[in-house]
């Protein structure tokens, strides 16, 4: 009788909990599209979002947020073309090749950079990364500089999941590689890789989460300028700077454009996700 009253209250806790994160999760979309979704209408769906032009202080207003989609795309990719290499390249290298002494000291780093706060990694980018790319080109403040700290700031979750999903593989399958005939590398990435590559994209989906969302470090390197980039040395903002940068003085039409650019960040991740679970649940039957 106890161990049935134990197992009811536990499977109710469990439930109450799950339910409640689906809740949080209905209430955000509805927050969000019930303040954005009229003013796009209003406003018109084209005009805002292949619109060009943000000037919320002119009269009339312009709320084209064209250049912070374009923005937020091409940082994010630099971010991947940057972090996902170097995160899954590392993750190998602690698996198979790191000695136990220096594993430990490298484990202990790899998590160390996932706490540090995003603010610390934009002034890192701000006092390290802009002086170095402002030999190259430009103020040092762009593209360039905000995919580099992104792709830096996304190595600890890619690294740490990406081990994770490395190391549940069975030693069978690296062991029967090797009875095959093949070399080292070969099993690593034909064998054991391909079985782990459900996890790997997961630790890239969550990557790539984290990329798109950053906000503070993105403002200091940036540039923050309403514009479509025209090369990687180009100043851009990004959707998630937008917001922050001017929802604390908005008001009126201008505050419901900031919303408005919320709810277009929301379906932007959404479809980025689908698109990810789409391939890995396809990977998952290959």
């Amino acid at each position: 009788m106890k161990q049935q009253i134990k197992e009811s209250f536990f499977k109710g806790l469990f439930f109450i909990s799950a339910a409640t994160a689906i809740i949080a999760i209905f209430l955000i979309c509805y927050f969000i599209f019930q303040n954005g979704i009229p003013f796009i209408l209003d406003y018109g769906i084209g005009k805002f979002i292949f619109g060009s032009d943000w000037s919320p202080s002119n009269s009339p207003a312009s709320f084209g947020i064209l250049p912070m989609i374009i923005g937020s795309i091409v940082i994010t990719l630099g971010a991947i073309l940057l972090g996902v290499p170097t995160g899954v390249f590392t993750s190998i290298f602690m698996v198979y090749y790191c000695p136990k002494p220096l594993y430990r000291f490298l484990k202990s780093l790899v998590n160390l950079m996932a706490a540090i706060p995003s603010i610390v990694y934009g002034f890192f980018g701000l006092q390290l990364l802009v002086p170095w790319i402002r030999t190259w080109s430009g103020n040092g403040m762009g593209v360039l500089t905000a995919s580099l700290l992104l792709g830096i700031m996304i190595l600890p979750t890619i690294i740490s999941l990406s081990e994770a999903a490395i190391r549940t593989v069975p030693d069978t399958y690296y062991s029967g590689s090797l009875a095959l005939g093949a070399s080292h590398e070969w099993s690593i990435f034909k064998a054991v890789l391909t079985a782990a590559k459900s996890g790997i994209l997961s630790a890239i989906i969550l990557g790539v989460g984290r990329a798109i969302g950053e906000t503070m470090a993105v403002i200091l390197v940036a540039g923050n300028q309403p514009i479509i980039p025209t090369d990687l040395f180009s100043g851009t903002r990004t959707l998630t700077t937008n917001i922050v940068l001017e929802m604390a003085y908005a008001s009126g039409q201008h505050r419901q454009a900031l919303i408005a650019t919320s709810a277009v960040l929301f379906v932007f991740i959404l479809v980025i996700n689908g698109c990810f679970a789409y391939v890995k649940g396809k990977s998952s039957y290959d």
